[in-house]
């Protein structure tokens, strides 16, 4: 499989985010083809705090907002939802396999609370929403990895990326469309972590 255009929006997109490249948000929004922005825009928005924080998203809407905005929001999106551990532990363990009680420690030992928020929030009621399916929210997460330099995550969502149904070929395209965006010592980073656990792409 390979990613089409639309996710390569969406990917570039999240990433000028999380960078907090508004330049490249506006050139994006601009260049926008009808029928979109939609519902996976949005999904790509609210998903870029999880990985760069709340203040980078609250200037992401400003600026789209600015922009033309991100379209209308359909009948079934927004969810009136406490956080949901128990949606958020099963793609936890999806992305992570034999390596999630150890991480799931490791956070808990960190800090309790840390735990709760990433399990019930970050994964539970994020990671977990409708519109973008789990394959490409954990593409847009390893582009985001890929943009700040964690490389030990990074192999991480590469491998969670491929066990939620992404393709070798795509984990790579996803990160050869922000090369321009994240440089390119950067891209060559993650293309070499990438490489572990893509041999064929």
């Amino acid at each position: 499989m390979t990613l089409d255009a639309r996710d390569t929006r969406v990917l570039r997109l999240s990433t000028a985010i999380v960078l907090g490249a508004w330049d490249e948000v506006l050139r994006i929004r601009a260049a926008a083809p009808p029928g979109e922005p939609d519902r996976a825009w949005r999904e790509a928005v609210l998903q870029a705090h999880v990985f760069a924080g709340f203040p980078r998203v609250v200037e992401a809407y400003g600026v789209l907002q600015a922009a033309g905005g991100l379209g209308q929001l359909e009948p079934d999106e927004v969810l009136d939802e406490p956080e949901l551990p128990e949606r958020g532990r099963e793609l936890f363990e999806r992305i992570y396999a034999d390596h999630s009680a150890r991480i799931g420690q490791f956070l808990r030992d960190s800090h309790p609370d840390f735990a709760r928020w990433i399990e019930g929030h970050a994964y539970g009621r994020i990671l977990t929403r409708p519109g973008l399916s789990a394959a490409r929210r954990e593409l847009l997460a390893v582009a985001a990895l890929a943009a700040f330099g964690q490389e030990r995550q990074l192999a991480s969502h590469v491998r969670g990326a491929l066990r939620c149904g992404a393709s070798e070929s795509e984990v790579v395209e996803a990160l050869q469309c922000v090369r321009d965006l994240i440089g390119d010592g950067r891209c060559t980073a993650a293309l070499r972590v990438a490489a572990r656990f893509c041999p064929s792409a």
